[in-house]
């Protein structure tokens, strides 16, 4: 019980800072830099729940202590901070630009005008910002010396992390490319069906499941956490493919595309022949 006592600073800055964005951006009916938050909410919980003991003796107990050196973390938790730092800031920047030139997120296009809704989302966010960073703030909540030299297993969770990092980030950028072909009046696609395109309909989504697999397994399978933190952790490669799959990722593209393309023959073909999210998947 006490690694889950330790969570809740983190848990509170999570939804403190997503209240106050929402106190900002509400009002102003602005979704533009929602991603963005949801990015900079990782960041901030990930350095509270590293921090925690140290910020809770520097302004709780008025203790005048030193900052931790990042010696003094192990470095299973030293590989996760860092994994989820790279990815909100890769995440975050790439999805805010894509708004900014888009002029806006077409998803809040009717819900931002409804203050009440468009607050709900924003708390929405904190809670997806703590059950899917969970691995990591779990792992955080551990003394360092608890935690067992990194062994083969953790190797393997690390594999699967940066090759799923690897996949998602490639994705995108052969979607910018293409669209920026398109632009250019370089080709006439309706709809990419090129590179990791041509495997997943959704290859992006099938890489950001990966990664929090991966993120899970490196951080919960060490051995220094218990059960109930390896069953509680598990939430968040769940809740990330549950979402992308059946809530807020494939349903409204694929309904989007079928609104579009619903009667051109490339996509009924392309729709037969490459699966939905993963490469080895299922084509519905």
């Amino acid at each position: 019980m006490a690694v889950f006592s330790r969570l809740l600073a983190t848990v509170a800055s999570a939804y403190g800072l997503q209240a106050l964005f929402a106190g900002i951006f509400v009002p102003q009916a602005n979704e533009k830099y929602y991603d963005l938050c949801g990015a900079t909410g990782f960041l901030t919980t990930t350095f509270v729940s590293m921090y925690y003991p140290w910020l809770k003796d520097r302004f709780w107990d008025a203790k005048a202590i030193p900052f931790p050196p990042l010696s003094s973390f192990a470095p299973r938790q030293l590989i996760l901070n860092a994994a989820i730092a790279l990815w909100s800031a890769r995440l975050g920047s790439f999805l805010v630009l894509r708004a900014i030139k888009a002029g806006g997120d077409s998803r809040f296009d009717e819900v931002k005008h409804q203050p009440g809704k468009f607050a709900f989302f924003w708390f929405a966010q904190a809670t997806w910002i703590t059950l899917v960073g969970l691995p990591v703030y779990l792992a955080n909540a551990i003394p360092a010396a608890a935690h067992p030299p990194l062994g083969g297993r953790d190797f393997v969770s690390l594999v699967l992390l940066v090759s799923s990092f690897a996949f998602e980030v490639t994705a995108d950028r052969q979607k910018s490319a293409w669209r920026t072909a398109k632009d250019n009046k370089l080709h006439d696609e309706k709809f990419i069906t090129s590179g990791l395109w041509g495997i997943s309909r959704h290859p992006n989504y099938a890489g950001e499941i990966g990664i929090w697999s991966g993120m899970w397994a490196l951080g919960a399978l060490s051995g220094a956490l218990p059960a109930p933190g390896i069953i509680a952790s598990a939430a968040s490669p769940l809740m990330t493919y549950a979402l992308l799959r059946y809530v807020s990722g494939v349903p409204p593209l694929e309904k989007s595309g079928n609104k579009k393309f619903g009667n051109d023959p490339k996509w009924q073909e392309y729709k037969r022949n490459v699966p939905v999210l993963f490469p080895w998947g299922p084509k519905n």
